[in-house]
């Protein structure tokens, strides 16, 4: 595999051409661990803190450039990948500031989040990473050995939902591990107050058309940390699965049968009772005000009352269960794959209830009201 830097050159301005000349030098520089090359072309911030960091590419393509009294910024799209772990890049808007030298060359003085775009782990501090057999633990403002953790449960994640999913995925999985909550919003260009309460999320687009982008799991450490051993191993099991399952999620799948199939699996061999497991709505039904129909998308928002939201999850979580108790786990999984490929939502669960479980929606609804009502009542 060659370790590419190169982003082209753009025409036109000559400036935007030097400025991503520039850019080129400092992306080779990086991945040739040659400190002094990247030092020539400005600030060494970066590689001081991305040293640890195994990469496979790393590339920058100037979009715009901005002269100013001091010098210039630069707009540019920064792609890169991780040695081992991405089969896509990640890909992130960044603004970069740069000077003069007195010989009239550019060079770099700052590189930072484009106006709006999330930061990056390095803009947060130096990288620490720490490898497990089927992960790779990056984390600023820890030790290696509070990383070595994550690590552990990572590596029981990902042969875990294997077991299930079977191997048609990279069968690795990225943990960041931010600072703080703080620290996990700026990650996600979000408020804190969006992810508060929320242990972990995976980032990465539905609907990618095959083509799966580079996921990573992003654990909140301020929520992780007051769960308990099963609860870390859940959640991480859980967005484990988000990542092995997202070439197969579109816009066609539903938040209930994607959250609801990642709970599954989570909650596969924990002993787990529908009533531990799902105790907001085994309260709604022992209340006698049971749910009448599956969770919408909107159910599933951050910012949902946290009731709801408890409520949203367990009965996607029922929903899969029922599935893969009736009708089968291998059932589930086809079920899952083929209501993703339909490529939009109109349609696609009542296709795939028909042609993969032999039912209509309103019978499956009626048999999962029987379900919930029986496992929690």
């Amino acid at each position: 595999m060659s370790l590419a830097g190169c982003g082209g050159s753009p025409s036109g301005d000559p400036v935007r051409t030097e400025v991503q000349q520039v850019l080129d030098r400092r992306s080779a520089a990086l991945l040739g661990h040659d400190e002094a090359a990247y030092g020539a072309t400005g600030t060494r911030t970066e590689y001081t803190r991305l040293r640890a960091l195994p990469l496979a590419a790393w590339s920058y393509r100037v979009t715009a450039v901005h002269h100013t009294a001091s010098g210039a910024t630069a707009d540019a799209e920064l792609s890169y990948r991780v040695a081992g772990y991405d089969r896509a890049p990640v890909d992130a808007r960044r603004s970069l500031t740069l000077g003069r030298t007195a010989d009239d060359s550019w060079y770099v003085t700052a590189d930072r989040p484009a106006g709006q775009a999330g930061q990056q782990l390095w803009d947060q501090g130096t990288v620490t990473v720490v490898r497990g057999a089927h992960s790779l633990v990056l984390g600023t403002g820890g030790s290696a050995a509070g990383l070595t953790e994550f690590a552990r449960l990572a590596d029981r994640a990902v042969p875990a939902v294997s077991g299930v999913w079977a191997t048609d995925w990279s069968r690795r999985v990225v943990v960041l591990v931010p600072r703080s909550l703080a620290s996990m919003a700026a990650l996600l260009g979000s408020s804190a107050a969006e992810y508060r309460g929320i242990a972990a999320v995976t980032t990465g687009e539905a609907g990618s058309r095959g083509r799966a982008p580079a996921d990573r799991v992003v654990v909140n450490p301020e929520a992780y940390s007051v769960l308990g051993d099963v609860g870390k191993q859940v959640v991480l099991t859980h967005e484990t699965t988000h990542v092995a399952t997202r070439a197969n999620t579109t816009a066609a799948t539903p938040l209930w049968l994607s959250e609801g199939y990642a709970d599954w699996v989570g909650y596969l061999g924990t002993g787990r009772t529908a009533q531990e497991a799902a105790p907001e709505l085994g309260r709604a039904v022992r209340d006698g005000e049971p749910p009448g129909e599956l969770p919408t998308d909107a159910d599933f928002g951050f910012t949902s009352e946290p009731t709801e939201l408890a409520r949203a999850y367990e009965s996607g979580w029922l929903a899969c269960r029922m599935i893969a108790d009736q009708w089968g786990p291998a059932r589930l999984g086809a079920f899952y794959r083929a209501v993703g490929a339909h490529g939009q939502r109109a349609g696609a669960v009542e296709t795939a209830l028909e042609q993969v479980l032999g039912t209509t929606p309103r019978e499956f609804t009626a048999r999962w009201r029987d379900y919930v009502t029986t496992q929690l009542g």
